[in-house]
């Protein structure tokens, strides 16, 4: 590797090939890297060919996830060799953050690692591999704020880390404790992005309902809360006409503050996503975690009754260790009973370093993917039908994007029951519009979880 004082290129006209896997955290701290690359005179790139370094963010929520992770950064340098030219990659994010000193002699390839928590000097990092000097500061500071979102809607994380410590989830021992970033940081990242174009911010975190417990008091006396926090994100896209939504809350989080937020606030959509896992009290006992079917029904009764119209997402585990067919019934009626209007379902991964892994009673791997196949089948009977409740309404639709083939112009948008890239989409055949207009549209038919939606002339009403 070149060292920082034997430089002499200018990291302009160096360009950078991004590619991203996970969840929409993964998505933000990419994001972040590039504002901070492109900041230092860097182009992005997404054509690996053009690409001086690739930066790969990875995933090891799950060991499937790690192996994409790892075989994806092999094919950039099987393609890189093939191509008889040098692209030099930087493996970013969860898998070294979770397997760090084990890596460089195991992935010679890859010419550097960066952990989760050293992203903010991916600058360094990448100038140090291509032996190029930074940027002068003024090109950072004509930059701005440390986002590139152009699109419709934006991710902004509100916290990292979690002190859960479930038995089948990794990502303590990858991302760290709990830390919620403070509120100034937060606001300043949004009033950024909507004045870039944002309409809609969905806040997110692993565990985004605790924000604030870290933090104390404002300078005024008010507790810090996910509650507080979301009125005064509300103030800032006020002006936009835009929308806030919340993703991760665990039932614990859902106090009566946040309801009523929800509930009151207008930019806040009706939109609540819960990841249950399961609904056994002994399968939610042995995972790490609280609660019964009985307590998670008084909970999602007394939303529905505070929030009407509200939508609510899940998520459901199969196959845990020690969970048998009784039990499995058991969260198939519950979810059949809640008729959850979107629902993720995943197959258990005894993922190393976790309790999980090393209980007994591990259920094999071809009745988890039974169970995992009937569990889908009736949540996207469920979700499907849910997504055609909404056929007949009139509401505003964010266009996300403008698509044309064979001459045909599609405008793709989502309404506020449809979290971005989750949900499905609203698919409008005929009008104008620009990525960012909010449009006013009725709501004609469905097809699995897409609605077709028709642009309201709205002289005519």
């Amino acid at each position: 590797m070149v060292s920082p004082s034997s430089t002499s290129t200018i990291a302009r006209g160096k360009n950078v090939l991004f590619v991203t896997w996970g969840c929409a955290k993964n998505e933000v701290d990419t994001d972040r890297m590039r504002a901070l690359l492109l900041a230092h005179g860097y182009s992005e790139t997404t054509d690996s060919e053009t690409a001086d370094v690739a930066i790969v963010n990875t995933c090891s929520f799950l060991a499937s996830a790690t192996e994409e992770s790892i075989e994806t950064t092999l094919q950039i340098a099987e393609e890189a060799s093939a191509g008889v030219r040098e692209l030099p990659i930087v493996m970013c994010g969860c898998v070294p953050s979770r397997y760090g000193s084990q890596l460089p002699e195991q992935l010679p390839e890859v010419a550097a690692f960066v952990r989760a928590d050293e992203e903010d000097g991916i600058v360094g990092v990448v100038s140090e591999v291509l032996g190029v000097s930074l940027a002068s500061p003024s090109v950072i500071a004509a930059h701005g704020m440390l986002r590139t979102i152009e699109g419709a809607s934006a991710y902004v994380k509100i916290s990292d880390g979690c002190d859960r410590f479930c038995a089948f989830c990794a990502i303590p021992y990858i991302r760290g404790r709990y830390h919620s970033r403070s509120a100034d940081e937060i606001l300043s990242e949004v009033a950024s992005l909507m004045k870039g174009g944002v309409r809609e911010i969905i806040l997110i975190g692993q565990d985004t309902g605790i924000w604030g417990n870290d933090l104390g008091k404002t300078a005024d006396g008010e507790t810090l809360t996910l509650a507080w926090l979301m009125r005064q994100v509300a103030q800032v896209v006020h002006p936009y006409g835009g929308w806030v939504r919340v993703l991760y809350l665990q039932p614990e989080g859902m106090t009566d503050n946040l309801i009523a937020t929800i509930r009151d606030i207008p930019e806040c959509l009706p939109y609540i996503d819960i990841p249950i896992q399961h609904c056994n009290e002994r399968v939610l006992a042995s995972m790490g975690r609280s609660g019964s079917a009985d307590e998670l029904r008084v909970l999602f009764d007394r939303l529905r009754s505070e929030i009407p119209n509200m939508v609510l997402r899940t998520t459901g585990m199969c196959g845990f260790p020690g969970e048998t067919e009784e039990e499995s019934d058991e969260l198939y009626d519950f979810i059949q009973e809640q008729e959850f209007d979107y629902t993720s379902v995943f197959t258990y991964s005894p993922e190393e370093g976790t309790k999980g892994a090393h209980m007994p009673n591990q259920v094999p791997n071809e009745v988890k993917m039974e169970r995992t196949q009937r569990l889908i089948d009736l949540v996207e009977e469920l979700g499907f039908a849910a997504t055609a409740r909404h056929v007949g309404e009139r509401c505003e639709v964010i266009i996300d994007g403008v698509e044309e083939s064979d001459g045909i112009t599609e405008l793709i948008g989502h309404a506020w029951f449809q979290a971005p890239d989750s949900d499905g989409a609203v698919h409008i055949a005929e009008g104008e519009a620009r990525v960012g207009d909010i449009v006013l549209c009725d709501l004609v038919d469905s097809f699995c979880y897409e609605i077709i939606g028709e642009i309201v002339d709205e002289k005519n009403v």
